[in-house]
């Protein structure tokens, strides 16, 4: 009776964690909704071009919002706005999006300068800035160019000033310019315009009043062509040819005052805004389905492509696998405690869930890319979690203990986190820089090394789960400690060979790109550290010059060469695969120098007895009570 008692238990905990899962999948991939009957979703689905490329106005709305805010939702007091919501406002109707508190700052100093008490809030919106606008302008002049050379504060300032640059260049993408002072927006007012021109003599006093006005408008809108980015009107004959260059509203408004023609779409759009301050529901769908048809009259309808990418960002299948993750470490970790078998088991599919969740994303967005899964830091932290979980789904498939699992899943979870911090910088869909242009070397050395990282990670994270189960969880049974010795050897005689492979391939295509095979660069340097250290392991094993425990102090130490190989080189500021210095990065790479350094330490602590619950489960091998390359203690 006791054992159908924790059977049925077990069914009824394993059952609810899989429909947890099961049921955040369908909050993931179900459609956004939107507490409104504005057809919101219809209108971000809308193309525009950006960043040199053409994309739903939905991935410059949850861009924006990460790079301005850090955040994908505004609070403003009671009131939480998505970043659809907040988006179609800022662009619709600007005047009312300078009031919501969008803006992060989280230096005292720059807060005093706004007036704001410095532990009263963190955000702050447009119009509690601008009053103090030329005091920050004078502070931005002093602001070292080197990002590495600014204090804590310089680098709020320049934060603020970068946030406020990107708000400015989005602003009016749809409604156009305030001219004369007015709050009525340029669009419309120069519609009105063009209808005075039409209706009266050229050569009559109304019809120079009329052309004077035009001429303040122009200048007006040349100021806007200038500054805004975000293109919304394609060019009438351009085709669905995507490199056809887009013009912004500004540059349509501009254009208008010399020949009297408007574009209808800039037409549609204005109306749009017209509804949408009017609060007309009716009226705003009607006019987003008016330029849906017009956008697709001259290819660029949005679907296909355009309609994958929104519903990406909308499934954000990166944000559920880190969450999946996270269960899968809680239920390996739970099968050191109680019920291994089915603890274990259930970390295994958890993890495969997850995994195929995760494929999905990263191949869903090299295709958005049109290229490669890796080309820069934010793929290659996406590359290197996929890479650490696929090594661990190929251990669990074997021994099904959770040991694997316990290791892989914070790896998966901690670069996924990484590539949404990197996601803070902007599109993540961006054109290759030039120091990538791709080649066939470059596409074949950039996985092949970062599969090398996956394989340094994996296996120091399992020998990080032998040292925290040896020393601090009541010691590992002399079957698991074996099994996480061959694994973790296995791992690297896996590491060291991609990481010699990519790195080889790295120095053909540098021989190819710049002339040269090998110029000593830090990030070449580095990766010959993780070859080198590798090395070392695999020697210090054969000749029996360290015990287990130091191997597996060895391999923790490849997660920080690993790491350093991997970002720290890229902050440097020296060598052609610089990508520049970041705060937040840097200090982060010390926070895990340090952990590891902590792990590390722990080898050297003596056996304590927390949560020793006597045992593991027995590896289920193909050969029971055989391990790789082992003879199971009796």
């Amino acid at each position: 009776m006791t054992t159908e008692r924790t059977t049925l238990l077990q069914r009824i905990v394993i059952g609810t964690v899989f429909l947890f899962a099961g049921l955040l999948f369908l909050r993931h991939v179900m459609p956004e909704r939107h507490d409104t009957d504005f057809d919101i979703a219809a209108f971000l689905a809308l193309p525009v071009q950006d960043g040199g490329r053409v994309k739903p106005a939905d991935t410059v709305a949850r861009t924006t919002l990460l790079v301005i805010a850090n955040r994908t939702n505004v609070r403003d007091g009671d009131e939480r706005l998505s970043a659809a919501e907040w988006f179609t406002e800022f662009a619709l109707n600007p005047a009312r999006a300078v009031e919501r508190p969008v803006f992060r700052v989280e230096h005292p100093e720059v807060m005093g300068i706004l007036g704001i008490p410095a532990d009263d809030r963190m955000y702050v919106s447009l119009s509690e800035i601008l009053p103090h606008f030329d005091t920050l302008r004078s502070q931005w002049e002093s602001i070292p160019g080197e990002s590495q050379l600014r204090s804590s504060y310089e680098a709020a300032l320049a934060k603020l000033r970068d946030a406020i640059g990107l708000y400015d260049s989005l602003s009016h993408a749809y409604t156009g310019p305030p001219v004369l002072g007015r709050s009525d927006t340029g669009l419309r007012m120069l519609r009105r315009a063009l209808r005075d021109r039409a209706d009266h003599d050229p050569d009559s006093e109304e019809a120079l009043t009329v052309e004077n006005a035009l001429s303040l408008f122009a200048g007006n809108f040349a100021r806007a062509a200038r500054s805004t980015v975000l293109a919304t009107v394609p060019p009438p004959d351009g085709g669905d040819d995507p490199l056809a260059e887009w013009s912004n509203l500004g540059s349509v408004l501009l254009e208008a005052t010399k020949t009297g023609n408007l574009d209808p779409l800039a037409v549609t759009y204005a109306e749009m805004a017209a509804a949408y301050r009017a609060g007309d529901a009716a009226e705003f769908n009607s006019r987003v389905d008016d330029a849906a048809n017009l956008l697709a009259a001259r290819g660029h309808a949005p679907g296909g492509k355009i309609a994958f990418e929104h519903f990406f960002n909308q499934f954000s299948p990166f944000t559920y696998a880190a969450v999946v993750y996270l269960l899968v470490f809680l239920a390996a970790s739970a099968s050191w405690i109680v019920w291994p078998h089915t603890f274990a088991n259930t970390a295994f599919w958890l993890m495969a869930t997850a995994f195929a969740v995760h494929t999905f994303g990263m191949f869903a967005h090299a295709y958005l890319m049109g290229r490669p899964p890796v080309t820069n830091l934010y793929t290659s932290a996406i590359f290197v979690g996929w890479g650490t979980v696929l090594l661990c789904l190929f251990l669990e498939k074997r021994f099904r203990n959770g040991l694997a699992a316990a290791a892989a899943a914070p790896v998966g979870f901690c670069t996924l986190i990484i590539a949404y911090h990197l996601s803070f910088t902007g599109d993540t869909v961006e054109v290759m820089r030039a120091v990538l242009d791709s080649n066939f070397w470059l596409a074949t050395h950039v996985p092949t090394v970062t599969i090398g990282y996956s394989a340094n990670f994996l296996a120091g994270s399992l020998a990080v789960v032998y040292l925290l189960r040896d020393r601090i969880f009541g010691g590992l049974p002399a079957p698991s400690a074996r099994l996480l010795e061959g694994m973790v050897y296995g791992v690297v005689c896996f590491a060291l060979l991609f990481s010699f492979v990519g790195t080889v391939l790295g120095g053909i295509w540098a021989d190819q790109s710049w002339g040269r095979f090998w110029g000593w660069d830090p990030k070449e340097n580095g990766a010959l550290m993780i070859v080198l250290w590798n090395a070392l392991i695999l020697h210090a094993r054969w000749a029996k010059l360290a015990t287990p425990t130091g191997i597996m102090q060895l391999a923790i130490a490849g997660n920080i060469i690993t790491a350093w190989s991997w970002f720290g080189t890229n902050m440097l500021g020296v060598g052609l695969h610089a990508y520049g210095f970041m705060d937040a990065a840097f200090f982060w790479l010390l926070a895990f120098v340090f952990s590891q350094l902590a792990c590390i330490a722990v080898g050297w602590l003596p056996r304590l007895r927390l949560f020793n619950r006597g045992g593991d489960p027995e590896p289920q091998t193909d050969t029971p009570g055989q391990l790789p390359g082992h003879t199971t203690a009796g």
